[in-house]
Parts: structure tokens; sequence; C-alpha cells
């Protein structure tokens, strides 16, 4: 049966190498792999079942992959091996995952880098455009992508030629979080124009990638790992977008992920602003500046800067009831207040307060919105 993993701190069964071993059996998806938990109760059961059990939970062709693959591979090693070249993965089974993108209706089971992913990467904006991006889209993707950084937000796109490296390297020259999403194997950076810039972005963020670490860059593959950049940030700015960009199929995703989406204008009849106008006419939010995206987000699910003014702020215990009822939606004073067991006068006085905190916003017409939608 091979050998069975133990966290040392729990004691708890571990099954990450065997995630990283379904990665690499051919017809063995998301969908497969949830089939194959659920049969087995674990995957390090389903590696080792015969095949008249596994033909319960996943197609031949499948079962005829993974025993292939179980006479090639040494599971015990497949650690090891990504830890010498540098290599960290993540599976859904890990606290670490990334919130957002554990969302999505396929999150991908396994995703390897190199850097480091933070809790805080949550907060993230996606970036993308043009790969033959103009002097007007450079100084737009500059200034939006720089503004957001410092704002605290991480900078996603796919290290692509164009819009998603000068987003790369605008948000790492003003010292921020970047994560560059592969079309290929982390060790397979293209193009290969940007192997120092990845190297940059391992620094202050991550290179990642759900293909296994060897995968050479294939043109379907670029497509399919539009649904992570989207999936990884909270709204995505198209910069840049002819009218049969690839950019606009991250747009595509980002629509069916519930993600909000964003473009820069163009000049009418601009090539390469035509997608990007397209996309405002069907209902995008127009956006000018990186304080365009924030103002849109911040009600949501931002917390940018809410946690370090919360801490400063003396919060009394009706203020911190209040606080309590406020979500990211806005909500009327007399809603708040019926919540709160408060008078509505009492809860006006303290929303002044919280308001000047910096930790609510009115929204108008006596509505208030917790920032960073937390409740």
């Amino acid at each position: 049966m091979g050998v069975t993993l133990v966290d040392d701190t729990t004691g708890v069964v571990t099954d990450r190498p065997y995630w990283v071993a379904f990665h690499h059996v051919p017809y063995v998806g998301p969908a497969a792999i949830r089939r194959l938990r659920e049969h087995f109760g674990s995957l390090e059961r389903a590696w080792h079942a015969e095949p008249r059990r596994l033909r319960a939970a996943i197609p031949e062709r499948a079962v005829l992959a993974l025993e292939s693959k179980r006479r090639e591979l040494d599971v015990n090693s497949l650690e090891a091996s990504l830890t010498n070249q540098g290599i960290a993965f993540v599976t859904l089974d890990d606290d670490a995952y990334p919130r957002l993108l554990r969302e999505i209706a396929t999150p991908p089971p396994v995703l390897f880098f190199r850097g480091d992913l933070l809790e805080d990467d949550h907060q993230a904006v996606a970036i993308v455009g043009t790969r033959q991006i103009t002097s007007y889209g450079r100084a737009m993707t500059i200034e939006i992508a720089q503004g957001l950084a410092q704002a605290g937000m991480t900078i996603v796109s796919g290290l692509a030629r164009g819009v998603d490296g000068v987003a790369h390297q605008a948000a790492l020259d003003v010292g921020g979080r970047t994560i560059a999403v592969l079309g290929s194997g982390v060790n397979h950076i293209y193009p290969h124009e940007h192997r120092n810039l990845a190297t940059r972005i391992t620094q202050q963020g991550a290179v990642i990638s759900d293909y296994e670490p060897d995968r050479k860059p294939d043109a379907p593959n670029f497509p399919a790992r539009n649904r992570i950049i989207s999936g990884l940030s909270l709204g995505v700015v198209v910069i840049e977008a002819p009218e049969k960009s690839g950019a606009l199929i991250t747009v595509d995703f980002a629509a069916d992920q519930g993600r909000d989406v964003f473009a820069v204008p163009g000049s009418i009849g601009a090539h390469k602003s035509e997608g990007c106008n397209q996309i405002i006419r069907d209902g995008a939010r127009l956006v000018r500046s990186a304080d365009d995206v924030l103002d849109d987000l911040v009600g949501k699910r931002i917390q940018r800067d809410t946690v370090p003014v919360q801490q400063a702020l003396p919060l009394g215990e009706n203020e911190r009831r209040v606080l309590g009822v406020l979500t990211g939606e806005p909500q009327h004073i007399d809603d708040i207040a019926a919540l709160a067991n408060l008078s509505t006068p009492e809860v006006s006085a303290h929303l002044v307060m919280l308001e000047i905190g910096g930790v609510v916003r009115n929204a108008g017409a006596q509505h208030y919105i917790r920032i960073g939608g937390r409740g």
C-alpha cells in the first residue's frame, strides 16, 4: 500500500503527496478527484485501489491512465523532489489555499508556486490587456497598478508581454505584491524575456501554475489559466483589449465567477480599445484611475486600512454592537438600530464616531456600510 504520511504536529493522515500524484494522471481533473475522495474517503486509498473499484468512480480511460502512472511514480518522493527544486505547492485540503480561488466552480486541485502566498492576497485585483501595448495603455497600466498596489492590493496578471508585464513591474516598483499565473509549469517561464521579472515577482509575491512544473507553454494552456487570474481576484481591470483579445476570455470567466469587471476606455475607433469600449457598453465599470476601482470595491470585500484603524480606535460596547451588525451592503439607519437593539439617535451618534474612525462609510440617504464588508 505504500507509506501513509502523517502530520507530525497533529497526527492526522495527510493526502498531500497524493494530490500531486493524481495531478500527473491524464483524464483525472477536479471533478474526478472529488468523486475519488467521496468514494474512497482519501486520495491515498484511491491511489492504491483495485481497478474494479476505481471504475465505480472514474471512467475506464482514467483507470488505465492511473494504472500506468502508479507504475511510474514514487509518490513518497514527490514532495521532496519539488522542495529540492525550490517549488512549493498548496492543495484544496490546505488552509493556505487562496480563499477567493476556492470559491470558483472548479478550483484547481493543486497549485505549484515559487515565492509565497499570503492571507492578505485575497485583497487582489487582476489587470489584463493587450500584448501590443501603446504609450497610452502603458501609462494607464502603470498608474492603476501602482495606485492599487500602494493601497495594499495584490496585483494579479499573466506575465505576458504588454499590459501583463507592465502591471507586474509597476507593482514591484512601488514595493507592492504581485502574482503571475502561468500558462506553463513553473519551470518554464514564458515569454523568455520575462525570466528576470519572474524572479523579482517571487521576492514580492508568487509565480504560480496549476500545471505540473515541467509542462511547457502551449497555446491551449493560456485561455484555461485565465480562470485562475480572475478567480484569485476581487475584480478584473482590462486595459487596451482589441475586439478579439485573450483578455476578454478573462472577463468571461470573471462574469461567471461573480467578480467585478472594470475597463479603461479608449478613443472611439481605436483598434486596441475596441474590446474595452464594448464591455463598458455591456456593463463593465468605466475606470480612469485606481481610486475608481477602490471606490467600487471598498464596500464589498476589501479591508483596505480597516484593521490598523480598528486596532487604534477605542470602541465602546455600543459602538462595537453597531459595527457588528454592519456589512458590506448598505443598511438604513433604522434597520441598524433595530438589529443593534438601540435607538436611532444613539445609533446616529455611534455611526458618526465610526465614520470618523474610518471603519464605516455613509452610502447616502441614511444608509451605511462597514468598510471591508465584514460583519
